[in-house]
């Protein structure tokens, strides 16, 4: 046989041995890290509702996941959820774009000021910039702008003391307040406001948009604090609507596309920032479609533990079994899709409307 640049090669870089025959996820070697997790570190999470299985996870591994905004602990569990406590490292809600990332960041540190920073919900008044952590709203306007100030002061104090930043990129999807280019984390209408297509604008993000919101992130965040290291990845949950125009599949593909082709540009140029595949662990041919719901959408409790899984193999952290408990899911998943808190998901309600016309 002729000399050839695919001789010698490790297993993982063939099919047949990599995918083919590997035993498990967990010992496929699909993630090398750059850089150590630790449990003497502290991680801050952030991201779409997949992100919140990759916090439980953290936390289960003993790693020092930052909870900035605490809840008191009379509070139960589910309340604390219903109002946006213990998902994340800051109350912030999901957020499912990069650009919403960096705005959020330069609002924080640089006195960024969002447009139409207060939206009506009926008699009540919630944050248009995190709609989901009131969901029956407050009282009043001027209670919104006081809790949104203190919020800021948390996500600093968060961000400001990790060693790693977590971030799992959702959509590419999103609205937009046309004349200032305010983003939005779920469009007007669906937890409060009004759309109004004179004022809201819908933008698609690309790849180069959606790399530079990133690095726009990076350096704010590194600015306040400059040993910032980033662990990214795709979420590997398909839209539950899109205002794209195209069949709800294809925009899937399209935005995941979009956001695994930037997370490629990110850690190639950065050595502080790695890649973990979560996505690419749900969606495997190997899996056959069984990390998947009978939904399509969801993963089920078996794909997150593998997820997982593949995470604690690679820095070396404990725990065994299933990452998270998570509810049981028969043919009714709405549950199960609550426990995570996902806005997006709201947007599967319109689908009766759009039937019935």
């Amino acid at each position: 046989m002729s000399r050839s640049p695919y001789q010698k090669l490790e297993r993982r870089a063939y099919w047949r041995t990599g995918v083919e025959g590997r035993a498990s996820f967990a010992e496929s070697g699909m993630l090398r890290p750059r850089f150590p997790i630790v449990p003497e570190m502290r991680v801050a999470t952030a991201g779409s509702c997949f992100a919140q299985h990759v916090g439980r996870a953290l936390r289960v591994a003993g790693v020092g996941v930052i909870d900035a905004e605490p809840v008191p602990d009379f509070v139960s569990d589910k309340v604390a959820k219903d109002h946006g406590y213990r998902l994340f490292s800051a109350r912030h809600g999901n957020i499912y774009t990069a650009a919403h990332l960096a705005q959020l960041a330069r609002e924080a540190w640089e006195g960024f000021r969002p447009a139409d920073p207060v939206w009506r919900l009926g008699a009540r008044f919630v944050d248009a910039q995190r709609p989901s952590v009131e969901p029956s709203g407050v009282e009043t306007a001027e209670e919104v702008l006081w809790q949104r100030q203190r919020h800021l002061a948390c996500l600093r104090a968060a961000w400001e003391a990790a060693d790693v930043f977590v971030f799992t990129f959702g959509l590419t999807e999103a609205f937009l307040h046309g004349e200032s280019g305010t983003v939005y984390p779920v469009a007007p209408g669906v937890m409060g406001g009004e759309y109004d297509p004179a004022r809201h604008v819908f933008h698609n993000y690309t790849v180069a948009e959606t790399v530079a919101a990133f690095r726009d992130f990076m350096g704010v965040a590194r600015a306040a604090n400059p040993a910032l290291r980033f662990l990214v990845t795709v979420s590997p949950v398909p839209l539950a609507a899109t205002a794209s125009g195209a069949h709800v599949e294809v925009a899937t593909m399209r935005s995941k596309a979009v956001l695994r082709a930037a997370c490629d540009e990110i850690v190639a140029e950065d050595e502080g920032v790695d890649y973990f595949p979560s996505y690419e662990i749900i969606t495997s041919a190997s899996a056959r479609g069984r990390f998947y719901a009978e939904n399509l959408r969801d993963v089920t409790e078996e794909g997150v533990a593998t997820v997982m899984s593949v995470l604690r193999a690679a820095y070396g952290l404990a725990g065994g079994g299933p990452a998270v408990a998570l509810p049981e899911r028969g043919a009714d998943t709405e549950e199960a899709e609550d426990d995570l808190r996902c806005e997006e998901a709201l947007l599967g309600r319109f689908a009766d409307a759009a039937e019935a016309g």
